[in-house]
């Protein structure tokens, strides 16, 4: 055999696997959750997915896979507001795949998703200004320099209001 196999060629190349955007399965709550404890470290933001998924409040869940592993999470949920509005919460990368666009990727893809709508964010304005995120004059608890908004405009000071399971935690 030895001598008949001399012309199997090995490739020892390496393989960028890359990663793909699409929709959560059911079944992968317990490694999204997994992802959001390890990206976050901690577990609240792991706990508010777990929550709006129970309470029928996650509008929208997308994730990034490679080689079968999830290695990034975006979630959209409903706002209380004048106009269609969603709130984009949390955005997870595994720390091993941070910094390779990925996040960017997810955040696109959420808000393609969902034309027409306002979203919401509450994050670093240096980071999501690039998207097109713009400060927010919104009645909100979480109302500040943090607060952003990308899409149709909601009247100035209108109020917002984040589903039941921001404010349990």
């Amino acid at each position: 055999w030895g001598q008949r196999s001399t012309d199997i060629a090995r490739a020892f190349d390496r393989v960028e696997v890359l990663p793909r955007i699409r929709p959560e399965h059911p079944q992968e709550a317990a490694a999204i959750s997994a992802l959001l404890r390890l990206a976050f470290g901690g577990p609240d933001e792991a706990r508010l997915v777990e929550m709006l998924r129970d309470q029928d409040d996650l509008t929208l869940s997308f994730v990034a896979e490679a080689g079968g592993s999830i290695i990034g999470h975006v979630a959209l949920s409903p706002l209380q507001a004048d106009g269609p509005a969603l709130a984009l919460a949390p955005v997870a990368v595994h720390p091993a795949a941070q910094g390779r666009g990925i996040g960017d990727a997810l955040v696109r893809a959420a808000l393609d998703a969902v034309p027409g709508h306002t979203v919401v964010v509450l994050g670093d304005p240096a980071y999501y200004s690039r998207f097109g995120f713009q400060p927010a004059d919104l009645a909100s608890p979480y109302a500040g320099p943090h607060l952003m908004a990308l899409g149709p405009a909601l009247p100035k000071d209108s109020a917002i209001t984040h589903a039941p399971a921001f404010a349990a935690l």
